[in-house]
C-alpha cells in the first residue's frame, strides 16, 4: 500500500461509458440472474453472485476482447505516481466508467500469474477448502482467463482477504515486443504502474456445509491499463504499481468493510492455513 485517496464522484452516465456493470435480464420464468461487468454494452465478465453464500467468481465472457488504454496517459503511467491523484490520470480513465464514487487507492504488488486448474490456483484451492466442488458439473469455479495473485492477508480469525488482478484478454494476446521493453525497465528500477476498476466481494458458504469454514473477502482488480507490464513484472519478479479505482456499492460488500481497505491492504502479506 503506497496511499489511498479520498472517495470521489467520478464517471460519465451509464449509456456513455464503456465499462459498466450491470444484471443480466431473463425472460419471466427463467434462471437467476447474473451479476455482469460491461465492456461496450456486451457482458465481459460474471462476478460473484448476489446472495453472499455463493463462491466468490469471476469468469471471463465473449465480451472480454479488448483493452481499455489511453494512449495520451502512457508516459505519466510509465513514471512512478506516488499520489493517487497524480497528474489527472483518474479523471482521464474516470471518462470510460459509469457515474458513481470510487475509492483511490495506489499500490505497489509482486503479481504471480496463474493458470486455472494449476499451483496456486485459488479457485481449486482456496476455495475448494470452503465451498467444495461445484454440485452440478463435480469441478472447481473456472474462471476462463489466467489472472494474477498479488496478496492475502487475515482480517481476523474468521475472514481472509485475497487479491487477484485480471486482465481484459489473456497474456498470450499481449505483444512480446512491449512486455521486453517493460522487463528492461524494470531491470533499471522503474516501477510502471497500471491502472484498474475494482470491486470488493463478501462471501461466505451456508452453514454446515464448507469443509473450512470462514469468510472470503474477494478484491478484484480488472485492468484498464496495464496488460503488458503485469506480465512483465510476473515474468521477472519484480513490483508494479496498481491506481486502483474502488467501485463503492458495486461489489458485495458494505461501506464499512470497503473503509477497511486502506488499513487491511497496509498489513504483511499473510497466508491462511487450513483449519485455522
Amino acid at each position: 500500500m503506497i496511499q489511498a485517496g479520498a472517495p470521489r464522484s467520478l464517471g460519465v452516465p451509464a449509456p456513455e461509458a464503456r465499462l459498466r456493470f450491470d444484471t443480466e435480464l431473463h425472460e419471466i420464468g427463467g434462471g437467476p440472474r447474473r451479476r455482469l461487468l460491461m465492456v461496450d454494452d456486451e457482458p465481459a465478465f460474471e462476478l460473484s453472485f448476489y446472495c453472499g453464500t455463493c463462491p466468490f467468481l469471476f469468469r471471463r465472457l465473449e465480451g472480454a476482447r479488448e483493452k481499455l488504454s489511453l494512449e495520451d496517459v502512457q508516459e505519466r503511467l510509465t513514471n512512478a505516481l506516488d499520489d493517487p491523484d497524480a497528474c489527472g490520470v483518474i479523471d482521464a480513465f474516470g471518462m470510460l466508467l459509469p457515474q458513481g464514487e470510487y475509492l483511490p487507492l495506489l499500490l505497489e504488488v509482486e503479481p504471480r500469474l496463474i493458470v486455472p486448474g494449476k499451483e496456486g490456483d485459488y479457485f481449486s484451492g482456496e476455495q475448494v477448502s470452503t465451498w467444495g466442488i461445484d454440485q452440478f458439473w463435480g469441478l472447481p469455479e473456472y474462471p476462463h482467463t489466467p489472472y494474477y495473485r498479488t496478496f492475502e492477508t487475515t482480517v481476523d480469525a474468521d475472514t481472509h482477504l485475497y487479491e487477484f488482478v485480471v486482465p481484459m484478454v489473456p497474456p498470450t494476446w499481449n505483444e512480446r515486443e512491449r512486455v521486453e521493453e517493460y522487463v528492461t525497465l524494470m531491470g533499471q528500477g522503474t516501477a510502471p504502474t497500471a491502472v484498474a476498476i475494482s470491486t470488493l466481494d463478501v462471501c461466505e458458504p451456508a452453514t454446515g456445509m464448507p469443509i473450512d469454514h470462514y469468510q472470503h473477502w474477494g478484491l478484484t482488480h480488472f485492468l484498464l491499463d496495464g496488460h503488458h507490464k503485469l506480465e512483465a513484472a510476473a515474468t521477472v519478479g519484480r513490483p508494479v504499481r496498481i491506481l486502483s479505482l474502488m467501485a463503492l456499492g458495486e461489489g458485495l460488500a458494505g461501506a464499512e468493510d470497503c473503509a477497511r481497505l486502506p488499513a487491511l491492504r497496509a498489513l504483511p502479506r499473510s497466508a491462511r492455513a487450513s483449519g485455522t
